[in-house]
């Protein structure tokens, strides 16, 4: 990676109607983990999230608890949303609300420049609802009911039936936009990815693009378009302008520049969304489109996609309270192949936790801080001269380094977190074979000692710095215990796999176990639930 380009990447502003779940989760530690080892290149980084809390969907909700849209946006952003992040240690440098005065300001800049430049015209519009999508569904999206909905159609994803609407609208010329799409998706690959979500958005937009109808006049929660106070901007084409509104778009042009165009990463589901509607609004301001999309897949639990109606929703505070923060983002990130859809299960989490972290990574810097601490009284040996068991070490920690480092601009994740796996498993082998306790017993091999533990501790400084992104807590900790005061945060990843960084005769402390056993009554209760 190229140091000091600009990195901004933003999660999809999250629908306050409910409380999170670990689907919402997923996406924001994806994304904080991108952002922490862009930081941690030397990239201008910037990592945006938020809140989603306007249209018809929210309106409903807060009339139904007795409470203003906006006293109920309030009560779940402060008692939900904003915890979440901490819950699972998000480094977000940003959090915007669709109801803060600088996005409703920058929403009526955009609009009116859409408005000016012919973009935007009245008509009438007719067309089946989804409430729970906030979206006008093609006859494609709807399939005939099952049960109580037993001859009506019904949203695919919601599996509950859609409304006709019929209103006068403001349309914005989407149709317009369909050949330059295409021209893009072809000219740039990349741009939407992985290669199941670009094919699927190409084969929707070869289908022919309709106008889209932007506004509503049935209900007043939304922005009011800047022209027609009788109207509100529709919620998707409001939501969408969070991620030029958040720096600054038409207000703060140094800032916009500076940042501008974002990492969008979000679930297949709203794709669409991201990969069709919002760069043509950006072609149509004549700005430049999104760095690129990003669809990741779904998290199923057993075999069904995470949903808080048909009660799957999984609380993030119910894993982290057992197993710890690190755990969920470690797992999460490690075990589901980034960008296809992922199954969770208590069973694997508990195993993956004491095999990988709790075994793997956890007694291995357990074991060579308290060796260190046992043979040296603390200090860093001098590490004599290198045998060949040594070099390899050497060499396979730089390979993997620049192998996860070339994952992370992949967005492979798990592919990242596997190649410095392999040098946990390198480690927890080396000293297997070399045997430091046995070396410790002759005065003759004392020197052979030194560099074996050596080497195993500067495989943990290295460990440190690349990890530090997944799983910063523990890392935090294995870097002071290591005798470091420079932030691990500010440690750069691209240059972790260097040799000889941690000094000899520097001193380490004593590390408390970085991922403690778990009673198997917790695990064997969150199964039950």
């Amino acid at each position: 990676m190229s140091s000091g380009k600009s990195f901004y990447i933003a999660t999809p502003i999250f629908y306050v109607n409910d409380v999170p779940h670990i689907g919402h989760a997923y996406t924001e530690v994806a994304a904080d983990v991108l952002a922490r080892w862009h930081r941690q290149s030397g990239d201008d980084t910037w990592l945006l999230t938020g809140t989603d809390e306007h249209g018809q969907k929210i309106l409903r909700t807060a009339v139904a608890n007795g409470v203003t849209p906006k006293e109920w946006a309030d009560r779940l952003v402060e008692s939900a949303w904003k915890p979440l992040l901490e819950t699972i240690n998000i480094a977000n440098d940003d959090f915007i609300r669709t109801t803060d005065v600088r996005h409703e300001e920058g929403v009526k800049i955009f609009l009116q420049k859409l408005y000016d430049d012919g973009f935007i015209y009245q008509g009438e519009f007719e067309g089946h609802y989804c409430v729970g999508c906030e979206e006008y569904k093609q006859p494609g999206d709807l399939v005939p009911g099952t049960g109580e909905y037993a001859g009506q159609l019904v949203c695919a994803i919601h599996s509950k039936p859609v409304e006709v609407l019929k209103e006068t609208n403001y349309f914005f010329r989407m149709s317009d936009f369909e050949q330059r799409l295409l021209d893009l998706y072809e000219t740039n690959p990349d741009f939407v990815q992985p290669e199941s979500v670009r094919n699927e958005i190409i084969q929707f937009v070869k289908q022919g693009l309709r106008d889209l109808s932007i506004s509503r006049s049935s209900f007043d929660w939304g922005i009011q378009i800047p022209w027609d106070d009788k109207h509100v901007v529709y919620v998707w084409f409001e939501a969408l302008l969070n991620y030029v509104t958040a720096i600054g778009y038409g207000v703060d042009e140094e800032n916009f520049e500076r940042r501008w165009p974002a990492v969008q990463l979000v679930g297949k589901d709203i794709a669409r969304f991201h990969a069709v509607i919002w760069p043509a609004m950006l072609m149509a301001a004549g700005l430049p489109v999104s760095q690129k999309v990003f669809g990741h897949g779904w998290l199923l639990v057993g075999g069904e996609k995470m949903s808080k109606s048909k009660l799957t929703g999984i609380a993030p505070s119910d894993i982290t309270d057992t197993f710890g923060a690190d755990a969920f983002r470690y797992y999460f990130m490690s075990a589901i192949h980034f960008g296809q859809d992922g199954s969770f299960s208590w069973e694997d989490l508990a195993a993956r936790y004491q095999s990988e972290l709790a075994n793997g990574f956890g007694n291995l810097a357990s074991r060579v801080i308290a060796m260190i601490n046992k043979y040296y009284d603390g200090v860093v040996p001098t590490p004599g001269e290198y045998t060949e068991a040594d070099r390899t070490i050497q060499q396979n920690l730089a390979s993997a380094v620049a192998s996860a480092d070339a994952a992370m601009d992949r967005f492979a994740i798990h592919e990242a977190i596997a190649a410095v796996w392999t040098v946990v498993d390198d480690l927890n082998g080396y000293i297997t074979v070399q045997e430091p306790w046995v070396l410790a017993k002759k005065e003759e091999t004392r020197e052979r000692l030194g560099t074996v533990l050596y080497t195993t501790a500067e495989g943990l400084r290295a460990l440190a710095v690349v990890l530090s992104p997944v799983i910063p807590e523990a890392t935090a900790k294995l870097w002071a215990a290591l005798g470091f005061t420079t932030p691990l945060t500010e440690q750069l990843i691209p240059e972790a796999g260097q040799w000889g960084v941690l000094q000899p005769g520097s001193s380490v402390s004593t590390l408390p176990p970085l991922f403690p056993r778990i009673e198997q009554d917790a695990v064997d209760q969150n199964v039950a639930q």
